[in-house]
């Protein structure tokens, strides 16, 4: 029998060898990588991207285009290739098409190689084509399902009887470590619920993880699982069926009322190792002789690295390219039209697409008048939203099953519970699911809406992963946590957060802001909104904190620089600084006043953001932090971390060093040292520091 060479290949062969081939090699030239899943699903990837996605190249960010999400990250260069051989074009983020290739036969050459297209893992805003940020498994499939909710969002608000706008469909690329991570069966129990028939996850069922065969420490039936969550489960028995393929994706399509979950049984590709051999086909390249093997059973040239057969690409260009461009354009003929016929919703696609805000949309933020007992921060919060999101048709959110306490609530005519028979409402409901909501609101921001979700500030611990992806992805998502210190008083130390502030502050590109008074809390919406690019999280108190009268100490709107001077000594010349973020403001404000009647100046300076603070240039810092002042208290009912930076080594902090304690609020005030008496107390101190700091200086 003769050796099969391309010439005996039929053109979808050809095309899915491709896959394979550039794969392989790419993990070789990185000596990095994972290859068995790219070659064992490429016949899955050709079948869908080739045959049914509806997605055109040539403008990768067309709004109601398909999303695929590759949520088995480590197999990025399955999505690599498919973006080189389809001929996906580069985007920048003004969404200008720039003509060049998102990924080149360069870009794959040089995977996970520094400055590479190719990451190791894909990643959103680096590489076009790649919808969203994946690698921590089960992220991509939850974030999955805040695209689909978008979808039916989107279509609810824009689509008319004589104008489909919006009707896109969700796939994701799953593995086992997807399915043993939480959050997916999060997402995919809120799927079910919610009758995404939008959303299809492909799950590759091939028994195998880094440490060996699933065996080891899984044994559930996925089917019944899903079964259970209400979804539609389809299987497909051998991964290179692409008639198979074919049959369960239609099915999908007339699938009206459920999501739809096909699992397909797939054994690594030809001349790759067997599914014993676990290291090399889940996490390590799989060496010269056995790429040459692989080729050989392939009848590929053994020698030819990266190499794309004649037709191959003009193959993809006339199934995908064609299709994706043909819908694309009839989409914007319509749009055209509905631009005319519906100007007002043009106008608001337009600006969303392009994270731009309506005109007047902070026309209504209250402003809170001086009050000794004050407002809570989730009340102030709740005011606030309501009055921009009456404004913002596309600012939606919800809780983790905490709306009444976070008073995350859209009460405005019209804005309705989102629901599988009510997809035009805007209060999303999240069950007890933080992880699953922050993923959540991932996908929907990454469809251009602008969510919010809210929940205890504790349990933030338990949405991190996703709000760190939201942080990489550059998206403009609003985390609202509220209880936000030992002010919870009797719930006791597993729900009073100490650690949780400092560790948001590490997150690079997340913003933290906590207010101290109810006017902190409107400028702090105002400054979130205009971000097009850095999440945020807000963080508020659940007691009353007083309302400070500005007529007396600083504006508020100081709260956009991240620090500002609140209340000075009678010459703007501290002899010591007073610095705090939210409910201990106030609390620095009686101990200013106590050291004002003993004839010591101080400075109050409220510091909600320390990003913001730090963003400004060193001649504002320096205003507010007057270099030669070094004796400095700085108050926070959590831990103080991170506050040495602008206390400094003679300063002191006043933080928490333990856990909290289950009593009233008062009492663990008293016991953890958050009363006038001390901070004055640690006023002196630093002074006495500071003053023998300074005697013991060399003199010149």
């Amino acid at each position: 029998m003769s050796p099969v060479t391309t010439r005996d290949l039929t053109i979808e062969e050809l095309a899915i060898h491709t896959l394979r081939t550039l794969a392989m090699d790419a993990v070789q030239a990185a000596n990095s990588g994972h290859p068995g899943t790219p070659m064992a699903l490429a016949p899955v990837a050709y079948a869908l991207w080739q045959r049914f996605l509806r997605f055109d190249p040539e403008e990768p960010i067309w709004p109601n285009r398909d999303r695929f999400v590759l949520s088995a990250g480590h197999a990025s260069t399955l999505l690599y290739a498919l973006l080189h051989l389809t001929g996906v074009r580069a985007v920048n983020p003004s969404y200008e098409r720039l003509g060049r290739l998102s990924v080149t036969l360069d870009d794959l050459r040089s995977f996970r190689q520094l400055d590479s297209r190719c990451p190791g893992h894909p990643e959103y805003r680096w590489t076009s084509g790649v919808e969203t940020t994946t690698g921590p498994l089960g992220q991509g499939v939850a974030t999955s399902v805040g695209m689909a909710i978008a979808g039916r969002r989107l279509a609810a608000h824009f689509n008319r009887p004589d104008f489909k706008l919006f009707d896109y469909d969700v796939f994701a690329l799953c593995g086992d470590g997807c399915m043993m991570e939480g959050v997916a069966s999060e997402a995919a129990s809120l799927a079910g619920h919610l009758r995404l028939s939008n959303l299809c996850w492909i799950y590759d069922d091939n028994h195998i993880t880094i440490e060996g065969n699933t065996q080891l420490a899984m044994s559930e039936s996925v089917a019944t699982r899903f079964l259970g969550y209400g979804w539609n489960v389809l299987r497909v028995g051998d991964a290179n069926d692409l008639d198979l393929l074919d049959r369960a994706f239609r099915t999908f399509r007339g699938e009206r009322e459920r999501p739809t979950l096909v699992i397909v049984e797939s054994h690594i590709a030809y001349g790759a190792p067997t599914k014993e051999d676990t290291s090399a086909a889940h996490g390590e390249p799989l060496g010269e002789e056995e790429i040459r093997a692989a080729k050989r059973r392939y009848g590929w040239p053994e020698a030819e690295k990266f190499w794309v057969p004649p037709g191959v690409r003009e193959h993809f260009a006339y199934g995908i390219g064609r299709r994706g461009r043909d819908l694309r354009s009839a989409w914007h003929a319509r749009g055209k039209e509905y631009g005319v016929r519906y100007p007002d919703l043009a106008d608001q696609l337009q600006r969303m697409q392009r994270r731009e805000l309506p005109d007047g949309w902070d026309r209504e933020l209250p402003t809170f008048p001086p009050d000794p007992k004050g407002v809570a921060g989730r009340d102030a919060s709740a005011t606030v939203l309501n009055a921009i999101a009456a404004r913002v048709p596309w600012l939606l959110g919800g809780s983790a099953d905490l709306a009444p306490s976070t008073k995350t609530r859209l009460v405005f005519p019209g804005a309705g519970d989102f629901s599988a028979d009510e997809p035009s409402g805007r209060n999303l409901h999240f069950g007890i699911r933080e992880h699953a909501m922050a993923a959540v609101l991932n996908g929907l921001s990454l469809s251009k809406l602008r969510p919010f979700g809210s929940g205890f500030l504790i349990f933030s611990d338990y949405a991190r992963p996703a709000i760190r992806l939201s942080a990489l992805m550059e998206l403009p998502v609003i985390h609202l946590f509220t209880h936000d210190s030992i002010g919870v008083g009797e719930d006791g130390p597993t729900h009073q957060p100490i650690e949780q502030l400092a560790s948001l502050r590490a997150v690079p590109g997340l913003v933290t802001l906590r207010p101290a008074d109810a006017n902190e809390v409107t400028e702090a919406w105002r400054v979130v909104m205009r971000f097009r690019h850095q999440p945020a999280v807000l963080v508020l108190s659940r007691q009353a904190l007083p309302t400070l009268d500005r007529t007396k100490f600083g504006a508020a709107a100081g709260l956009a620089k991240g620090g500002y001077v609140l209340a000075d000594a009678p010459d703007g010349r501290p002899s010591v600084l007073l610095l705090a973020s939210g409910s201990e403001v106030s609390l620095c404000v009686r101990a200013y006043e106590e050291l004002a009647a003993e004839g010591i100046g101080a400075r109050v300076v409220s510091m909600p953001s320390f990003e913001l603070f730090e963003a400004q240039d060193a001649a504002y810092q320096d205003q507010v932090l007057p270099p030669g002042v070094s004796a400095r208290v700085a108050v926070e009912q959590a831990s103080g971390h991170g506050w040495a930076r602008y206390v400094g080594t003679e300063g002191v902090v006043i933080g928490m060093k333990t856990f909290g304690a289950s009593a009233p609020l008062r009492e663990l005030q008293r016991k953890y040292g958050f009363t006038p008496e001390r901070v004055v107390a640690a006023a002196k101190e630093a002074l006495l520091r500071a003053a023998s700091a300074d005697s013991a200086a060399p003199r010149g």
